[in-house]
C-alpha cells in the first residue's frame, strides 16, 4: 500500500494493526482521517518515515479478523455488541472507580479530579448518540433505505467530532494515563479502564467514519 499518498482512514481501513500504530503515535485517524501522514504529523516531533517504518512492520491479519472488511449489515452488528453494548457496560464502572479516587485521593498529586463528572457526561451524550444510530440510521441502512441517510449520517459525524473533543479533556484529566507510583489498585485499575474507554470509542468512530458511512454513501450514489 501506498502509505504517503494514503489518508490515514484509508489506511486503518486496509491494514489490521494499523489503528494500534496510529494510537501509539498520537494521529486522530477518526475524526480526521482524511488527512494523509506528512499532513498528521505537521507541528509533532515525528516524522512521515517514522510512522510509516512502524507500519511495514505489522503483521497481517486475518481477513475474517478485520472489521473493516465487514458488509454494511454485518458491520452494523458488530458495532452494536462490540462498542455500543461494550459503552454501556464499562462506562458505568469507570464512574464508580471514578467517584472513589476523586473521594479517597483528591488531595494526593496527579488525583483526576473532575474524571467523574466529565465521564458522566460523556455517557449521556454518548447514550444520546447511540440511540439516535439505532433508531434512525442503522435501521434504515439495514432496510435499504439508502435515500434517507445522508442526513443523519452527517449528523453523526459532527456529533462524533464533539466525542473527540470529549476525549481530549478525558486524556487530559487522567494526565495522559500516567499512572503514578502512589496509585491504589482502584486507582490503576481506573486509569487502566479509562485508556480501554478511549482506545474503544475511537475504534468506534473510525468504524463508521471511515468504513460503514463512505460504504454506504457510495450504494446511495449507486441506485441514484
Amino acid at each position: 500500500m501506498d502509505y504517503h499518498n494514503s489518508t490515514l482512514g484509508e489506511i486503518a481501513c486496509a491494514v489490521p494493526g494499523a489503528t494500534q500504530v496510529f494510537r501509539q503515535y498520537k494521529l486522530d485517524f477518526c475524526c480526521s482521517g482524511d488527512r494523509t501522514i506528512a499532513t498528521a504529523v505537521e507541528g509533532t516531533e515525528l516524522t512521515s518515515e517514522e510512522v510509516v517504518e512502524a507500519l511495514g512492520e505489522i503483521d497481517g491479519a486475518a481477513t475474517s479478523e478485520n472489521p473493516a472488511l465487514l458488509e454494511p449489515t454485518a458491520l452494523i452488528a458488530y458495532i452494536l455488541e462490540r462498542c455500543h453494548e461494550k459503552h454501556r457496560r464499562d462506562l458505568p464502572e469507570l464512574i464508580k472507580l471514578a467517584n472513589k479516587v476523586e473521594h479517597v485521593h483528591q488531595e494526593r498529586p496527579f488525583c483526576p479530579l473532575g474524571l467523574t463528572g466529565h465521564l458522566v457526561f460523556m455517557m449521556q451524550e454518548l447514550e444520546l448518540h447511540m440511540q439516535k444510530e439505532e433508531r434512525v440510521l442503522f435501521p434504515a441502512i439495514e432496510q435499504g433505505m439508502l435515500g434517507m441517510v445522508a442526513p443523519p449520517i452527517q449528523v453523526m459525524r459532527d456529533e462524533h467530532v464533539e466525542h473527540g473533543r470529549n476525549l481530549e479533556k478525558l486524556t487530559s484529566l487522567v494526565f495522559d494515563f500516567e499512572i503514578p507510583e502512589h496509585a491504589c489498585n482502584t486507582w490503576r485499575a481506573l486509569i487502566l479502564g479509562v485508556k480501554t474507554f478511549t482506545e474503544d470509542i475511537t475504534e468506534h468512530i473510525h468504524l463508521e467514519n471511515n468504513v460503514l458511512f463512505p460504504n454506504v454513501l457510495s450504494q446511495k450514489e449507486g441506485v441514484a
